[in-house]
């Protein structure tokens, strides 16, 4: 069995054992989820980099002391935000950076047929346009409902995980997410609505025009 193939705790065991080895084999599995649960909680480069370089310092020296309670995964994502939440306190002005492939889709929200607004070429703008004001409408999310918007909706943890982490209840998670959603939808919502009144003026544009000539 590889390192590759190995569990978590697997890997773990060897670390503790003196297989320094396996430590990096950890930082290579969970490196990029790490780093990309810093950036959307800080929406800074910079930032979300520093934090990477915190949180495996602080596994490092705290790994010995890891007792398996949790998942390997849920103890480095509280290490995550934590660090996270301790740069945006020392750190108050954030440069917002873009948000790619942030979520497929959300829950109960239309996403418009790219075929209903004709070529392809105006498909790839209005795509463009959708992920602008998607990623506007999550960064205008108040932190405490970003943060459980990231970690449930974008990083897949479970409802009892993100309680976890944040020290709330299931109840309270659950709430914070339909919040979250509520908001996203209505600020997508009214873009869309917008976007389909301004595609009709055009459509019928030409037609009033040659009816007045």
């Amino acid at each position: 069995m590889t390192q590759e193939t190995l569990t978590d705790s697997a890997l773990i065991e060897q670390f503790l054992a003196g297989d320094h080895l396996s430590y990096e084999q950890l930082l290579s599995r969970y490196e990029t989820k790490v780093f990309n649960l810093a950036l959307r909680l800080t929406r800074n480069i910079e930032d979300a980099e520093e934090v990477l370089q915190d949180v495996f310092v602080t596994v490092f020296r705290k790994l010995e002391g890891f007792e398996g309670k949790a998942k390997f995964s849920s103890w480095l994502y509280r290490i995550a935000v934590n660090a996270s939440f301790m740069k945006l306190r020392k750190r108050k002005q954030n440069k917002a950076v873009s948000i790619n492939d942030f979520m497929a889709e959300l829950e109960n929200q239309e996403i418009p047929d790219r075929q209903s607004y004709g070529a392809q070429s105006d498909a790839r703008a209005i795509t463009n346009e959708i992920q602008d004001e998607l990623k506007g409408a999550i960064e205008r999310l108040p932190e405490e409902y970003r943060t459980v918007f990231v970690l449930r909706d974008v990083q897949g943890l479970s409802n009892k995980e993100v309680g976890e982490l944040l020290s709330l209840s299931v109840p309270a998670v659950k709430s914070r997410l339909h919040r979250s959603r509520l908001m996203l939808r209505r600020r997508l919502r009214r873009f869309y609505e917008d976007y389909r009144h301004e595609t009709k003026i055009l459509a019928v544009g030409p037609t009033v025009m040659q009816q007045a000539a």
